[in-house]
């Protein structure tokens, strides 16, 4: 038992009258010292006690919520990571699987030409693309160099018997995306395709007139607009559609512009027909 724990008292004991023959003055008295333990502590203990128990407490707190954030933070970071690498991957496939696809393609007649016998005339035709040109299957592009007014660049198609690119599968689109990811220059380095909704707003069409399919459309995000341009200097909107994102992944790549716009362009046509040749 410590000293906090006694209390000091002065009790105060009256000397007996019964001894007759002893005389005390009437103040005479007997001190006793006694000691008594608190069984409760003070109020000062009790606030003092407290205060430290809430202090410990808002640290453990403090300590808990920054385990948590930070638990938090990590898993963040890792899950965007990993969406990162599986893009990236998802993109590297799609890239080797069209340039295997050309490749196929390009070296399918020279393939076929040495290894077939010719017991009979052959009857296997091939596909070709003439110089300049490149081939995806049975059709041909080109991608020009020069920049050309919508109407202009589908002239300029026409001439060399092909017309402005009408996109019709995904296998299309994705030949399309992995060829121009290696002729752009930047990001406003984009290409005609032809569709446009010039005869009627919002209907879009191809050049040879065919209707959208809505199942194959590559409309990239808020497209397409019609922007005006500020003050409605433009007031004819975006009629027509160019296509590229040198940076951007997935199919979807189709911006509406201004047809008086400049931009490079895609003609498409069929690739020519011929035998195999025996050996």
């Amino acid at each position: 038992m410590t000293e906090a724990d006694v209390v000091y008292s002065d009790v105060k004991f009256t000397k007996s009258k019964e001894n007759a023959t002893v005389t005390s003055s009437p103040n005479e008295s007997t001190y006793s010292e006694i000691k008594i333990s608190r069984t409760e502590p003070s109020a000062g203990s009790q606030q003092q006690a407290a205060g430290g128990s809430k202090v410990t407490a808002d640290r453990v707190a403090v300590v808990v919520l920054s385990a948590l954030l930070l638990a938090a933070v990590t898993a963040l970071g890792f899950i965007c990571y990993k969406h990162h690498q599986t893009t990236e991957h998802l993109q590297k496939l799609t890239d080797e699987n069209a340039a295997m696809r050309k490749n196929i393609t390009e070296t399918r007649c020279e393939v076929i030409t040495v290894q077939k016998p010719c017991p009979q005339p052959p009857s296997d035709t091939c596909h070709k693309c003439q110089e300049g040109w490149e081939q995806n299957g049975p059709q041909c592009y080109f991608f020009s160099t020069n920049k050309l007014i919508w109407e202009e660049a589908r002239e300029k198609c026409r001439q060399n018997g092909s017309d402005l690119v009408k996109i019709e599968s995904e296998d299309e689109q994705s030949f399309l995306i992995q060829r121009l990811r290696d002729k752009m220059a930047e990001d406003e380095d984009k290409f005609w395709i032809g569709l446009t909704d010039s005869v009627t707003e919002g209907t879009w069409l191809w050049a040879d007139g065919t209707p959208l399919n809505e199942s194959l459309k590559f409309w990239s995000n808020n497209e397409p607009d019609d922007w005006k341009g500020h003050n409605n200097e433009n007031m004819n909107g975006e009629d027509c559609v160019r296509m590229g994102e040198k940076s951007g992944s997935g199919l979807n790549w189709w911006f509406d512009k201004s047809c008086i716009a400049p931009q490079k362009r895609i003609c498409e046509k069929s690739a020519e027909t011929g035998r195999l040749k025996c050996v």
